[in-house]
């Protein structure tokens, strides 16, 4: 089983990884953690630290899908998290992988955003991980690049897209449970393939 979380940025995914790894005992990745890596090891790696999300993302999906790959034919189960996985790099998954894969798309309302920027958003971005950036960010930047996310997953019916709208602790649970719905359908269709 893999669990993909995206979303931009401050939308609690590490938060959100964090809480699976204690529930699940599955460890997480983060793709920022891989992005900095090959940048470290290699400055001539194809991207900077500063380029898109878009760019990034593309240079970084053929290992990324090559990490999901080989867990799954191993039977590992591994929670991948980062702004980097991009709506439609599902659609490059084969459907024999892809019936093992969780993936989950977040994202704010702009009414959200508008009521929560400095108080929920920007307050907690350093609550799993320490950003060593400030936030330059304006809300009406965060609101449009939230617009251009949620145009992106929604032009794909294969995206769980779940947006925020007043209340994060109980929309997010919802996630939680869409998770864990999902985790017992992929454990029952490993179970009867093991009978077969």
């Amino acid at each position: 089983m893999i669990i993909l979380i995206s979303g931009n940025s401050c939308t609690g995914k590490t938060y959100m990884a964090q809480q699976l790894l204690e529930r699940y005992h599955v460890p997480y990745l983060s793709i920022d953690h891989l992005k900095m890596g090959l940048y470290r090891a290699d400055m001539n790696c194809g991207f900077t630290p500063l380029d898109s999300t878009e760019f990034i993302g593309e240079k970084l999906w053929p290992i990324l899908k090559g990490i999901i790959k080989t867990n799954i034919e191993n039977n590992q189960n591994l929670i991948i998290e980062g702004c980097y996985i991009l709506p439609h790099h599902l659609q490059d998954i084969e459907p024999s992988y892809s019936a093992h894969i969780i993936p989950v798309f977040l994202g704010f309302s702009t009414t959200y955003i508008q009521q929560n920027f400095q108080s929920n958003i920007i307050q907690h971005r350093n609550a799993i991980e320490t950003r060593m950036y400030p936030e330059e960010g304006t809300v009406t930047d965060y609101i449009q690049e939230h617009d251009a996310f949620r145009e992106k997953c929604l032009a794909s019916a294969a995206v769980p897209y779940f947006e925020i709208k007043e209340n994060y602790e109980e929309e997010i649970s919802k996630v939680y449970d869409y998770i864990e719905s999902e985790k017992q359908k992929i454990e029952s269709g490993n179970r009867l393939n093991n009978k077969s």
